[in-house]
């Protein structure tokens, strides 16, 4: 029977020959991230910066949401963004916060409404404050550090200490050059890419447990092994599963990142580019700080205590 292999079921890549070039890497990647943000900052979207929120129905049996885009852009009322939701009749439309108290959110209202005219039945109209902003960007920030926190100590207690830091170290890497990436893109940040940020988190971590499950099976198997032998043993026998699992999602992001449009087009790019860094970061940067925290060491250690004690009697 034919199976479709991405990589042969046996490997011998040496990744950890690689792994002080990928530190570097990684850490001017994450300074450039840092520096991204302090010269650009976030493009926060409406749900992070206020603004207004149109639920509108098209009188046609299809809502021409390019022509819709193009007379609202005219407008001059800021950024406009078009989302159909429910049947292709159902349009949302979000517009930034504008200058000035509640009248000025009324008047960029009436102009949407006068522009798009009589061929649409305006459903419902939600005016998202500072207030509301603020505290969605304050939970946005508290459920990304305990999704972190959580996968450190989730894996603290399965394996050791060592990989906790490892995996916590992977985790941050990911989150950090998803910001730098999104702030270069200039993608809006809304609570959507709030949740590929989570989703990211949960798929990195996913790929470092298997990786160090495989070598905790590995360092019980192979005792006098030297490590980095053991790392890049547990990475190949792991590989082939971590690329039909990267390829297999990615066939179904694709197609969104090129025909899901522009509401759902921020979050496709979000993920993609997270399988990407967080299959990167699995190997290159999660196995690879087990080495810097002289874990091998540590073997050394516990194989000598095992050779001194005395023999089980039987």
């Amino acid at each position: 029977m034919w199976r479709l292999r991405l990589v042969p079921t046996v490997t011998r890549f040496g990744f950890m020959r690689l792994r002080h070039l990928c530190l570097i890497a990684s850490v001017a990647m994450g300074l450039g991230s840092i520096g991204l943000f302090f010269a650009l900052g976030i493009n926060f979207g409406i749900d992070f910066t206020g603004g207004i929120l149109i639920e509108t129905r098209a009188q046609a049996e299809r809502a021409d949401l390019a022509e819709m885009r193009t007379k609202l852009h005219g407008l001059g009322i800021g950024d406009v963004t078009l989302q159909e939701f429910g049947s292709p009749r159902d349009v949302l439309i979000r517009i930034e916060r504008q200058e000035g108290a509640g009248d000025a959110q009324q008047k960029a209202v009436e102009r949407v409404r006068q522009t798009l005219g009589s061929a649409f039945e305006y459903r419902r109209v939600e005016f998202v404050g500072p207030q509301v902003s603020e505290e969605l960007i304050k939970g946005g920030v508290i459920a990304v550090v305990l999704a972190i926190l959580a996968q450190m100590v989730y894996v603290w207690f399965r394996f050791e200490w060592e990989f906790g830091l490892g995996s916590v170290a992977a985790l941050v890497h990911d989150v950090l050059l998803t910001f730098g990436v999104l702030t270069f893109a200039r993608f809006d940040f809304n609570l959507t890419e709030v949740a590929a940020v989570l989703l990211i988190i949960g798929y990195s971590m996913n790929d470092t447990v298997v990786v160090y499950d495989r070598v905790r099976e590995n360092l019980r198997k192979y005792k006098k092994m030297p490590l980095l032998e053991l790392l890049d043993l547990s990475v190949n026998e792991t590989l082939s599963r971590t690329t039909m699992t990267a390829a297999t999602t990615l066939i179904a992001l694709i197609p969104l990142l090129i025909f899901g449009g522009e509401a759902i087009r921020g979050f496709a790019f979000t993920m993609i580019w997270g399988i990407f860094v967080g299959t990167y970061s699995s190997i290159f940067i999660a196995a690879a700080v087990l080495v810097y925290l002289d874990l091998d060491k540590k073997r050394a250690k516990r194989a000598a205590a095992e050779a001194a004690s005395p023999p089980a009697t039987p």
